[in-house]
């Protein structure tokens, strides 16, 4: 390590001013005045590094702030592959995120040579005490003494990227190009502007497309393309995109989902900016995005079910992170989102190419995006109504039996009511389907409720997604005020109901294995999602993520705004109880559960689980009195 002034090389000023002075531009520090920002320069120490020297150890990041002036770095997960995650000047590292963390953060090192200031954790602290501006940039920074490596959430972000809008973490404007405009003028662009990727837009300034480093890579170096061909020869056409004031957690599910690491942020189809990776600089944040990369990469299934294994991890830092149980659920059942697609891949690789079209259909709690760590597999295949049994039936029978044992392999059990697309039953043409939902909505009777309730939660992972569009279609238009079909449903959803005694206390189970406890997941979640599921029923919704079905019943009005944003507050509550209850469990080395001691809560918990059960039973109350009354 030698210490060299910053930028500005080549000058002969003052190293602490020249600091200073390259201050006023930077993102956070430009928020000092001139006195504060030299005062600051004074108390970080500078150094230049050479290429692939260490720039930060992981076990170091909560001991300071290391600003990179010049150059490039490069961040690598703790086995030391490369993350993809290079690393510009401007760039904060260290103490900006390493609160929120149990875990060691990231090593990052030098890929040119660079010169970085590094910054004190304790000295940080004080310049946020003594300039509140900085508070909103370092919001993961505990206001008292400084925290360990090991500092829980109480000491943790105030403003998380789950829930921060992403719009607050763009860096600078988008650079925007035209479809005719030349591969050449992008690549000069990207290289002058030091950016990864630029957005094309049409006359009217909105987006339609996006090109980033790794096209130029792929689609113009390797294959010896003419880099005076326009830009819409090798662009992403109507990329994903999020809104600015949706929370960066949003940009994160996309990313994960997509298996990408840019995403254009935009206001009324304009492109305002674009998230990165790199910008979502919490470890919770990005080991999503990272772990659906590492799953994309794996030969067969003993590399998925090794990389299964880190998904209980992945549940237990965002605990840590203070993540919402909402957030939460989606990013892990993007994880089994993408060990389903990658499974497929791996089948049709081995299997060939599917004879005729199909869809392979999420049901249940993964349909919903609520899945935790511990989750079976319910799925389906949906098939053209070209498929033909005798020539096509061992193709898909093989692909579903290799996906299914391949989920089981990966931690996700076989579904004990075999309600898995490597059963024949559930392995169907459209035309079948139809006739299944026929069946069930005209005759409901319990098996029929029973499967109405698991395969009315469909969502497509993979395949030919207009094919459960049709299905789903006519299966709401069945039973939007379909009022004896909606009986029947809602005297099934009351099987299940909260686990309140005679004079509304909280009653626990009183023998077995799980004496003293409750079913968070049986006497809690369920009759939400049940109640969640009449209401979308009823109005024929076509939402399926159980918060925002009840979003849309108050929009409709099948429940009142008051009682869904009750039972939206009290979903929340409960799942928040049970990831949790799960996440002490993993800690321990138990394997995760549902049954939850309600003495292990603090007074207030207890009030509020009681007021959640009283909510549940008395909307309970309220379907029964609107469909069931009078049936019989």
């Amino acid at each position: 390590m030698n210490p060299a002034a910053p930028p500005a090389a080549g000058h002969a000023g003052d190293p602490v001013t020249d600091l200073a002075r390259a201050m006023s531009t930077h993102r956070v520090f430009s928020a000092l005045d001139e006195a504060d920002r030299h005062a600051l320069a004074a108390d970080m120490a500078v150094e230049r590094l050479d290429a692939a020297a260490l720039v930060l150890a992981g076990e170091d990041h909560h001991l300071q702030l290391c600003w990179l002036v010049q150059g490039l770095a490069q961040a690598r997960d703790p086995e030391g592959e490369a993350a993809d995650l290079l690393l510009q000047p401007g760039e904060l590292i260290g103490a900006i995120s390493a609160q929120a963390c149990a875990v060691a953060a990231w090593p990052v090192h030098a890929v040119s040579t660079v010169t970085v200031a590094r910054l004190p954790q304790d000295a940080l602290l004080r310049w946020c005490e003594r300039v509140r501006a900085l508070r909103f940039f370092f919001p993961g920074l505990a206001s008292g003494p400084a925290a360990g490596p090991g500092a829980q959430s109480e000491h943790g972000m105030r403003m998380s990227l789950i829930t921060r809008p992403v719009g607050s973490l763009l860096r600078h404007a988008p650079v925007t190009m035209s479809p005719g405009d030349t591969i050449r003028q992008a690549a000069r662009a990207m290289r002058d502007a030091r950016i990864s990727s630029v957005l094309i837009v049409d006359a009217e300034q909105r987006l339609t497309g996006l090109i980033t480093d790794r096209d130029l890579r792929n689609r113009v170096v390797a294959d010896g393309l003419d880099i005076e061909r326009p830009l819409a020869d090798i662009a992403t056409l109507a990329p994903v995109s999020v809104q600015s004031r949706e929370p960066a957690f949003q940009a994160l599910l996309l990313m994960a989902r997509h298996n990408i690491h840019h995403v254009p942020v935009v206001e009324n189809e304009r492109p305002v900016g674009m998230i990165t990776t790199t910008d979502l600089t919490e470890h919770y944040s990005t080991s999503a995005v990272h772990l659906v990369r590492e799953i994309h990469l794996q030969p067969d299934t003993e590399g998925l079910a090794a990389v299964a294994g880190k998904v209980r991890g992945l549940q237990r830092s965002l605990v840590d992170a203070d993540a919402t149980a909402y957030s939460s659920a989606h990013i892990i059942t993007a994880i089994t989102d993408a060990l389903t697609e990658r499974l497929l891949q791996l089948a049709q690789a081995r299997l060939g190419p599917a004879p005729v079209d199909f869809v392979w259909v999420a049901a249940g709690s993964q349909a919903r995006n609520e899945q935790t760590a511990r989750s079976d597999q319910d799925n389906c295949l949906v098939l053209d109504d070209a498929f033909d049994e005798a020539l096509h039936g061992e193709y898909f029978a093989a692909l579903s039996r290799f996906v299914c044992d391949g989920l089981a392999q990966c931690g996700y059990i076989h579904c004990p009511g075999e309600m898995m697309a490597m059963t024949p039953t559930w392995r169907q043409p459209l035309q079948r389907w139809s006739q299944y939902f026929r069946s069930w909505t005209d005759r409901p009777e319990p098996k029929a409720l029973m499967l109405t309730c698991v395969f009315f939660d469909q969502r497509a992972v993979q395949g030919h997604g207009a094919l459960l569009d049709a299905l789903r279609r006519e299966m709401l238009a069945r039973t939007r005020g379909n009022r004896i079909f909606l009986a029947h449903m809602v005297s099934n959803a009351l099987g299940h109901t909260p686990p309140l005694g005679l004079f509304g206390q909280i009653s626990t189970a009183r023998s077995g294995e799980h004496r003293g406890t409750i079913d968070l997941k049986h006497q809690g979640i369920v009759p939400i999602v049940d109640l969640a599921r009449v209401y979308a029923l009823a109005g024929g919704h076509e939402a399926v993520n159980t918060h925002d079905r009840l979003m849309v019943a108050a929009d409709s009005r099948e429940v009142s705004a008051q009682s869904a944003h009750d039972l939206r507050d009290g979903l929340e509550f409960l799942s928040m109880l049970r990831i949790r209850h799960q996440a002490r469990q993993i800690e321990q080395g138990q394997v995760p559960d549902n049954f939850l001691n309600p003495d292990t809560l603090s007074n207030l918990e207890r009030r509020q689980l009681k007021d959640v059960f009283v909510v549940v039973q008395e909307l309970q109350n309220v379907l029964s009195k609107r469909y069931v009354a009078g049936r019989f």
